[in-house]
This record gives structure tokens, C-alpha cells and sequence, in this order.
């Protein structure tokens, strides 16, 4: 059985900084792209941040780049989103996704985690 559990969400003020988690099970860890989306109330999931292989390059969007940070623990089966500089507009639920093939697109995502809240203050 495959499971993605998030953790490390919560209330920040402006400027703070918080490291999501992710624990995956069921899969062969080091052999999938494993990548974090963000969904506020009322819009649509919008992609974050990617790591697929060692050796290869992480993928960030633009409002995560410089600001946030993707890393996998293969030995721990764990991906990471250190976020630091947060905003109130970063308020939204963070998933984590798994998927065999490198990519940017959510529908091509085959596995998700639960969700952990982040909420930003201002």
C-alpha cells in the first residue's frame, strides 16, 4: 500500500520560516520524482517544486525560487520543502506527490499525500 504523510505545516508570521515533511511508503523510493503542489481556498493546485534523480537539477516555480528549497533523504524515504521568507499569498495546503517519470504537471502525479496546512499571518 503506498502512502505520502506530510507533516511540518502551521501558523507563521510573515518573514518566518517553517520545513515541510514527507514520508513515503510502498514505493521504490530512490527510483521516483517526488515533487510538492499548493492549493489555497478557491484556486487551483499550482506546482512548487520538484527533485528527481541525484545529479539532476531540482525544478522550482517562480514563487518558490529563492525562497524555498526541495531535498530528498533517500535513506530516510523523506522529501523535504524548507520554506523560508513566507508570505501571506503562500497560505494554502501543501501536498506532496510521487510520480515515475520527472514532471511539472499534477495529473501526471500518481500518488498524494494528505495535505498539511500552512497559514502565513501578516
Amino acid at each position: 500500500q503506498v502512502q505520502l504523510v506530510e507533516s511540518g505545516g502551521g501558523l507563521v508570521q510573515t518573514g518566518g520560516s517553517l520545513r515541510l515533511s514527507c514520508t513515503a511508503s510502498g514505493l521504490p523510493f530512490s527510483k521516483i520524482a517526488l515533487a510538492w503542489f499548493r492549493q489555497a481556498q478557491g484556486k487551483e493546485r499550482e506546482f512548487v517544486a520538484c527533485v528527481t534523480w541525484p545529479g539532476e537539477p531540482t525544478i522550482s516555480a517562480d514563487v518558490a525560487k529563492g525562497r524555498f528549497t526541495i531535498s530528498r533523504d533517500n535513506a530516510e524515504n523523506t522529501v523535504y520543502l524548507q520554506m523560508n521568507s513566507l508570505k501571506p499569498e503562500d497560505t494554502a495546503v501543501y501536498y506532496c506527490a510521487a510520480s515515475f517519470i520527472p514532471t511539472l504537471k499534477s495529473s501526471d502525479y500518481d500518488y498524494w499525500g494528505q495535505g498539511t496546512q500552512v497559514t502565513v499571518s501578516s
